[in-house]
C-alpha cells in the first residue's frame, strides 16, 4: 500500500481508531500497574470519577467506529466529493476528541450535544455521495 493513495478521510479513520486507546491510556495513567493487567476488567470496574468516565469514553469510542468506518468507505465507493468527505471526516474526528474530553471532565450535557453533532456528521458522510 502506498501512503500517498490514502485520502484525508482514510487518515481520519486511522486517527479515529486510535481515540479509544487514547481514552484507555488516560484512564490508566498513573494508576494501572503490572498486576492490574492480570484482570484489567476488574480494575476498570473498581474505578470511579474521571477514570471511570475515561474508560466509558473508550467503550463509546469503540462503539462509534463501525458506523464511521462504514460511512467513509461507502462515500468513497459511491464517488462522494473528496474535499467534502475529507472535511466531514476531519470534523468527525475533532468532535469525537472533544467528546472524550467532555466525558472525562464530567460535562454530560455538552458531551451529549457533541455526540449528537458527531452522529449527524457521520450521517452526512453516509449520504454525501452523488
Amino acid at each position: 500500500m502506498t501512503f500517498t493513495l490514502l485520502t484525508i478521510a482514510y487518515w481520519c479513520v486511522f486517527v479515529a481508531c486510535g481515540l479509544p486507546y487514547l481514552a484507555a491510556w488516560i484512564a490508566k495513567a498513573g494508576s494501572f500497574g503490572p498486576r492490574d493487567n492480570q484482570y484489567p476488567r476488574d480494575w476498570a470496574a473498581k474505578q470511579s470519577g474521571w477514570r471511570a468516565r475515561a474508560n466509558s469514553a473508550q467503550a463509546n469510542s469503540f462503539e462509534g467506529l463501525p458506523f464511521f468506518i462504514g460511512a467513509v468507505i461507502i462515500a468513497h465507493q459511491l464517488g462522494a466529493s473528496q474535499p467534502r468527505l475529507d472535511m466531514l471526516a476531519a470534523a468527525y474526528v475533532v468532535l469525537r476528541a472533544i467528546y472524550i474530553a467532555l466525558y472525562i471532565k464530567g460535562m454530560c450535557s455538552a458531551r451529549s450535544a457533541v455526540w449528537a453533532l458527531a452522529f449527524l456528521v457521520n450521517v452526512a458522510i453516509l449520504f454525501l455521495a452523488r
